[in-house]
Formats: structure tokens, C-alpha cells, sequence
């Protein structure tokens, strides 16, 4: 299961600091970036992972690795011998969520991908023409534990629900949290005491909204045009299931 939020800010720093967000935020605040900040939120990947490890007294070796484009898969596998000197490799392919933001902002990639089946198609296709593909070969070669995993899922939103909030209210679809939101309670699942859920309160008043099935938050000013934009593309940060199942594979060389 992933966590709410089911965003990266909040999912994957998670996973890789081994504690919940407003953990996170408590002892490393130094590491946490809030909503409202302008710096990016996931540039704080591997010094996490090493406070995961300090924290439980280990001395393993790493080696961290964030795959935004083809020329950075190219350059991981060609350093692919180093990977041996370490205890633990961690990789991050970015491409699923590139895609559902290239699906929103694309009109050829959303023809590509017009529904779920086609989205699944495309990714296929490019897992099999990917030095991802490659990757995994020469993992296949060796003694190697993997472990295939992410931080959240996707869905395809299609009915829109009215929220306001001023301007520090962050901007994604599926989530919202500010301290002066106006929305129907109704229609959406709020949580008042994010700390009883592990979650961040950077102001006394702060709450967070969550969208659920097919719904997505869109502000009253330019209504029209914010729905017709968004419907149909893929979202996350809400709480479904198939935002929050999430896969958890490990896999050994059947050479070995």
C-alpha cells in the first residue's frame, strides 16, 4: 500500500527515509521541502536513504541513480560493473510519471493512450526498447537480489468538484491541504489533524482533502477551461485503489 498523499513528495520520501512525513519534516527538516516552497520536492532522495541507514547503525555502501531520459538509462548501464562495490543500488526510472504528465499536456500522446489498456500498451513498448529492458538482462546474470517497486499509482479522472483556497494552496488534482480551503465535505475524504495521520501541519489551521474514484479538484475561476484540460488524463495524490495498490516485487536469477 502506498501512503496519503499518493505523490512522490510524500510517497517515495517515505520509502527511502523509512518514516512517515511528518517524521520526516520533525527530524530532517533540513531534507523537507512543504507545499507552498518553491524548491523541488524530490531532490533529497539519497541523503534520505542515508539517514535510513545511520539511523539503524548500518555501514552499507549505495549507490543512488535517478533516470529522467534516455542518455541517463545509456550511462547507468555502461557503469553497470560498478554496481557490484555496493551493498544496495537504487534506481529510479521516472518514465510512468513523465508519461501521465506528457499525456496531459500532449494531444498525440493522449491519442497514443486513449484509455487504460492503451496506456499499459505503451508502457510495454517501451520497457521492451529501454536500456530498462537492458538492465534487467544483465541482472539476470548474476546473484543479484532485485526489488521492483514505486511509490504510487494513477487514475483517469473524469468529474470535476469545486474547491477554493487562496494562493499558497498547492496545485495538485487529487489532493489538496491549505488552511482557508472551501469545498463540500461530501465530496471529498478530509483529514483535520494531519498529525493523526502522520502527516505534515505547516500552519495550526492546516487540513488536507483528498479526492476519491474518478473526481478531480478544479478552482471556480476559468472553470471551463480547467476541466475541459484536465478530464480525462491520469492523476494521483487521491485515495483509490488504484492509486494506493501498489506492486512490490523481488526477484532472483533463476541462472544462479
Amino acid at each position: 500500500m502506498s501512503i496519503l498523499p499518493t505523490a512522490t513528495q510524500y510517497a517515495r520520501n517515505a520509502i527511502f527515509s523509512g518514516l512517515m512525513p511528518n517524521k520526516i519534516a520533525e527530524m530532517f527538516p533540513e531534507l523537507w521541502v512543504d507545499e507552498d516552497e518553491e524548491e523541488g520536492k524530490n531532490l533529497n532522495e539519497k541523503p534520505l536513504i542515508q539517514t535510513q541507514l545511520d539511523r539503524y547503525r548500518r555501514r552499507n555502501t549505495f549507490s543512488y541513480n535517478k533516470i529522467n531520459d534516455a542518455a541517463a538509462a545509456d550511462k547507468l548501464i555502461a557503469h553497470f560493473n560498478e554496481f557490484g562495490g555496493n551493498d544496495l543500488n537504487v534506481v529510479v526510472f521516472n518514465f510512468i510519471d513523465m508519461l501521465s504528465h506528457a499525456r496531459t499536456e500532449s494531444r498525440a500522446i493522449r491519442e497514443l493512450a486513449a484509455d487504460e489498456a492503451a496506456y499499459r500498451s505503451l508502457t510495454l513498448s517501451w520497457f521492451r526498447h529501454t536500456p530498462l529492458s537492458e538492465l534487467m538482462r544483465r541482472l539476470a546474470d548474476t546473484d543479484y537480489r532485485v526489488i521492483i517497486t514505486t511509490d504510487h499509482g494513477s487514475i483517469r479522472v473524469s468529474n470535476p468538484i469545486k474547491v477554493v483556497g487562496d494562493r499558497a494552496v498547492n496545485t495538485n488534482l487529487r489532493y489538496k491541504l491549505g488552511k482557508s480551503l472551501a469545498y463540500n465535505p461530501k465530496e471529498v475524504f478530509e483529514i483535520k489533524e494531519p498529525r493523526r495521520v502522520f502527516l505534515p501541519k505547516p500552519n495550526i489551521s492546516t487540513a488536507y482533502i483528498f479526492a476519491w474514484g474518478d473526481n478531480f479538484f478544479a478552482y471556480p475561476n476559468n472553470y471551463n477551461y480547467y476541466v475541459t484540460y484536465y478530464r480525462d488524463t491520469f492523476q494521483h495524490g487521491g485515495i483509490s485503489l488504484e492509486e494506493m495498490l501498489i506492486p512490490l516485487v523481488t526477484l532472483k536469477s533463476k541462472k544462479k
